[in-house]
């Protein structure tokens, strides 16, 4: 019997080195994708699910930039028109069709948003997630610490470059956005990432 049992721990053992290992190199694939992602525009088209729903509450679609390694801008041209825009210091949210701006600084270690994962260091990803490959050009990823607005985030990588990302939330809702057109070769700067908030809209400004 304790043959048996001696035998049942080394052979547990064994995965989980074998799992730990796994998760390791996860990690570093991935970090070796995120790296030639120094900067990146092109189109995208996103579908939200509500928690335990399996027909869409919401779709839209727009165009986005991101450059490493806090500057990004998320434009929605369909249905509605809305900016988000990251200028290194503020996040501001600038809603057209109600003419509303709001800003906030932006999040720190503690709170991050996918597009932060997909710009953020290397040192944050080894950090604060588990990485694992679940398919082809799939990464998915658990957050372990922090405070992340989300409680899983898959990344997916098609002929070297981003092709879509599927996230659920903290109130269990789904994200799955798919990117087209992708351009990693047009320059961008942070002076393409300035926003000045538009004469006679509502400012709603958010300190902390």
């Amino acid at each position: 019997m304790m043959k048996r049992i001696s035998l049942f721990a080394a052979v547990v053992l064994v995965l989980l080195a074998t799992t730990a290992r796994t998760d390791e190199a996860a990690t570093e694939q991935l970090l070796e994708e995120l790296a030639t992602l120094g900067q990146l525009q092109g189109q995208f088209s996103q579908t939200q699910y509500a928690a335990g729903e399996e027909q869409p509450v919401a779709e839209s679609s727009g165009h986005f930039r991101l450059l490493k390694p806090s500057y990004f801008s998320w434009e929605i041209t369909s249905p509605d028109s809305q900016l988000i825009v990251s200028d290194g210091q503020y996040l501001w949210h600038h809603d057209r069709d109600l003419e509303t701006v709001s800003r906030r600084p932006v999040a720190g270690r503690e709170e991050l948003s996918p597009l932060q994962v997909l710009a953020g260091d290397t040192a944050l990803l080894r950090e604060r997630f588990t990485v694992s490959r679940t398919g082809l050009g799939r990464f998915h990823l658990q957050p372990v610490s922090g405070n992340p607005g989300f409680k899983e985030l898959t990344l997916i990588f098609a002929a070297g470059a981003i092709s879509g990302m599927e996230v659920l939330d903290n109130l269990n809702q789904r994200l799955f956005i798919a990117f087209t057109a992708v351009d990693k070769a047009s320059p961008l700067a942070p002076e393409d990432f300035s926003f000045t908030p538009p004469e006679g809209a509502d400012l709603f400004y958010h300190e902390q």
